[in-house]
Parts: C-alpha cells; structure tokens; sequence
C-alpha cells in the first residue's frame, strides 16, 4: 500500500474513531445508565459573551453544547447563543444567577465588580499559565475552593470550558516608551488587570468582544486587549491601530465558564450532571488546542502587514506587578474568603513556578537560541 494512501485511511480511521467517541462518554457504565428512557427530555440554550464571528471562543460553548447533545444521544439538548440574543455579553452571571438563563458561558473575571472573587476563575495579574491554571483547578484544589464560593456567593456552580492561553499585551495607537505613556489612556481591559491599569493612570473600559472594533475606529478608546494574533486578527485591529504590545501579563492562562444555578444543576439527573462535567472537560482542552494550531500563522499575517510589535516596557512590567499583588491584599484585608482562596493559590503558584522555571523555562529559552 503507498504511504499516502495509509496515511489517508489512518486519518480516516481516527476520524471515525472520534465520532464514535463523540457519541459516548468514555465511561461504559454512565454510557449505559444513559440509556435508561426514564430520563427526561430537556431543551436548554446557553447564553455566552462571544459574538459568532470568534470561531474559538464561541466555538468553544458550541463544543460543549454539541458534546452533551451527543453524549445523551440528544435527550439532553443545548443550543449556544451570542452575545445580545439572549441576554447582553457582559451580564451572563447575573442572568444565570437570577434564572433569566439556563446556563451560559463566560469569562467570570468580567463580574469582579460584583465580586472581586471572581477574577481566580479566569485569571490574575501576573498568575498562572494555562497548564497551571487547569493543574490549580482540576487537580490543586482550586475548583472546590471556588465552588463552594460561587455557591456561597451567586448560587452558581461553575465548571472551566476552555482556556486562551497566554494573551496578547494589546493594541495601542500610540507607543508606550515608559509608564508615564499610559497616563491618561482609554483602554478596554476587564478584570483586576483593568483595576490595576486603574493605578497607573489608565481611563478603563469594559466592552463585549463584538464592540471593541468601533470603539478603536472612532477613537472612542485608544488601546485594547483581547486575546491574541488569530482572534486579534478576525476582529480586524490591525486595520486602525499599530502598536501591538506583548505580554498580556493580566492574562497569562485564562479560562473560561460554564455557569449553572444550582437550582437548575440540582434538578438535574446524575447522569446528566456527568455528562455536563464531561463535556466541559472536553470544551476546555479543544480550545486550547484551537488556538495553538491558529495562533502562530495568524501571527505571521499579523507580521507582514504594518504593525510595530513590541514588549512593554520593562518599568511598566515592574510597576505592574507591584500593583496587582497591592491590590490582592487589599482585598483580602476585606474579604476573609478572598483571602483563604489567595493563600491558597499563592502556594501553588509559588510550587509550580519553581518546577516549570527549572524545566520548562530552561528548555524554551536554549530552543530559542536556534
């Protein structure tokens, strides 16, 4: 047989192999509880931040709808939704809190207004990696710690469903050459790295994704952050700005939500509480396999067109961590569950960062010698 004809039939294989396991759950006994007739038929939609256009991110709720539709054979059936069909981009949590949707999916960084807890579930300044993220969450401790605090706090449960990895620093249409560049700049950045741009003298906006690009073109901002050269590129910044800074330090491994009440999550069956735990799992390491395959040649497009890409300056740097980890202990001086999730990740982040700088760190920097 010739190589390519293999190679052909390999993939093909493995294709179908994939959508046989798209049809199940991997887990022969909820397979077959799931077979039982007596679990209901539901419908749900799933409201979420994104506007379609974003492949990956929308994507990613599209993912996890479709994986529960297919796992439960299509008795359990959800629909994602953009942005401002159901309810406004930035108002998930609170829609979901107050049972005006189902569930939705989201970046629960843009509620830290309601609750500065809110930012571990997404990101921190100067924070963990996306590998480390899901390690904190998945297997550190982390998730059960913002469980309990989602329950206590909005009576929502939560389950990561994706993750960008390390951002972009942004797009700026004027160089920043030190921190006082920043004064008086309008900038869309949500979560406590908006807070902490607050210190250094920058005006912040919160805008859904689908609304960045007008605000850039009418100059009613002056910078943005999104995520990074595929997405950055879709949304078409390149074309009114110049400046593209790295790295997002406010972002570092991002995840993404599934929010649920805990009504609606309660009511659930077993099996199907399972299966939603499954396919958020599934949403969450397929997103950011999406962005490692799209990043790097939309970085190369992004390079040969008439942008400046650059690092931030190293005193904005400095003078941004100095502040993030400023602001953290304010507010766990004010919020005693705050501070036990702080603590908590403090210590995790200062073990993994000591192993991933001995390996990892190592590694990279003699590879890019080459």
């Amino acid at each position: 047989m010739e190589r390519r004809e293999f190679l052909k039939l390999s993939a093909m294989g493995a294709l179908g192999a994939a959508a046989m396991a798209a049809c199940g759950t991997g887990d022969e006994d909820l397979d077959e509880a799931l077979q039982d007739e007596s679990l209901p038929t539901l419908e749900w939609e799933i409201a979420t931040s994104w506007p379609t256009a974003l492949d990956t991110i929308f994507g990613g709720a599209q993912t996890f709808a479709a994986r529960v539709t297919a796992m439960t054979g299509g008795k359990f059936s959800i629909v994602a939704r953009a942005a401002g069909e159901l309810v406004p981009g930035l108002e998930i949590l609170q829609s979901v809190q107050s049972k005006g949707v189902q569930m939705g999916h989201t970046a629960s960084y843009y509620y830290v207004g309601l609750d500065p807890i809110t930012a571990f579930g997404t990101a921190m300044p100067f924070g963990l990696t996306q590998r480390q993220q899901n390690g904190w969450l998945f297997r550190g401790g982390g998730l059960e710690l913002m469980q309990e605090a989602y329950a206590e706090r909005f009576n929502v449960i939560q389950f990561p469903a994706g993750n960008t990895g390390v951002q972009m620093g942004g797009w700026f249409n004027r160089e920043i050459r030190s921190l006082s560049d920043l004064e008086g700049l309008k900038m869309r950045i949500p979560g406590l790295g908006g807070q902490v741009m607050e210190r250094l003298g920058v005006t912040v906006q919160v805008l859904p994704g689908g609304e960045i690009f007008q605000a850039l073109q009418t100059g009613a901002i002056d910078a943005t952050e999104w995520v990074g050269p595929y997405d950055d590129q879709k949304l078409d910044f390149q074309s009114v700005t110049q400046y593209y800074y790295f790295p997002g330090w406010w972002e570092p491994g991002p995840s993404l939500e599934v929010q649920i009440h805990l009504d609606e999550w309660n009511a659930l069956p077993e099996e199907y509480q399972q299966v939603i735990q499954s396919a958020a799992v599934h949403a969450n390491q397929d997103m950011m396999a999406d962005y490692d395959a799209k990043n790097p040649p939309a970085l190369q497009n992004l390079l040969q067109s008439d942008i400046i890409l650059q690092p931030f300056p190293d005193d904005v740097m400095a003078a941004s961590e100095e502040s993030s980890f400023e602001l953290f202990d304010e507010f766990a001086a004010a919020d005693t569950l705050f501070s036990d999730v702080l603590d908590h990740w403090k210590a995790y982040r200062s073990g993994i960062r000591q192993w991933h700088n001995l390996a990892e760190r190592t590694y990279l920097q003699f590879e890019s010698r080459f």
